[in-house]
């Protein structure tokens, strides 16, 4: 397992209650690789130097707990999923540990997110309540956050109320310089497309 950074105990936590309204399916199963998307994803947060692993399920629990290897991780059901992305946090929240010092938000379906982005972020973070990934179009997701700010994340609403948190505490906010653009999330068709082809599967398999 990866070492934890040795300033605080470490949790991740990867959003995968979406329900996939745009993209007709199920995007937590949708073939990625050798396995599905949110698979890849829990792998390489099975690579990043958390102390806790939590994974936020809503939107088709049922397939994702028979298709997805969900070992290692704390199971957070999120009833609430389409009330956007924040409903998932507040729910997880209840079962961070209470060690954790920072919460890392990794999103389900972007699977172009590496541990050495993760690492990177926490590397930089210095003690900032905030840390975002700075790449070379905008900024982006994972996000880091202190253990003060958990309470604000907690009544978050919305798909964009991290970004509106963002907002209201930017001069707390540090951005970690993270080379290439941002990392493509799905949820459109066209969108699961080009996340295939920017990690060369080119043809969308049903």
């Amino acid at each position: 397992m990866p070492s934890p950074p040795a300033d605080g105990f470490v949790a991740g936590l990867v959003l995968g209650a979406g329900g996939s309204r745009r993209l007709g399916r199920p995007k937590q199963l949708l073939p990625y690789g050798d396995g599905t998307l949110l698979h890849h994803v829990l792998t390489t947060a099975r690579s990043c130097p958390f102390n806790q692993r939590l994974v936020a399920l809503g939107g088709s629990a049922d397939g994702v707990r028979e298709q997805v290897d969900l070992r290692g991780f704390d199971v957070v059901i999120n009833e609430s999923f389409g009330s956007g992305c924040s409903s998932s946090i507040a729910a997880a929240l209840g079962q961070v540990d209470e060690r954790a010092d920072i919460l890392v938000l990794m999103l389900g379906d972007q699977p172009g997110v590496t541990a050495q982005t993760v690492r990177a972020l926490l590397a930089a973070r210095g003690d900032a309540p905030i840390a975002v990934c700075g790449y070379d179009d905008q900024r982006g997701h994972p996000f880091a956050f202190s253990r003060r700010i958990f309470e604000e994340l907690a009544n978050l609403h919305g798909d964009k109320g991290v970004w509106r948190l963002l907002d209201q505490r930017a001069a707390e906010v540090v951005e970690v310089a993270i080379p290439g653009p941002v990392p493509l999330d799905v949820d459109t068709p066209e969108d699961y497309e080009a996340v295939l082809a920017a990690a060369g599967f080119m043809e969308v398999r049903a």
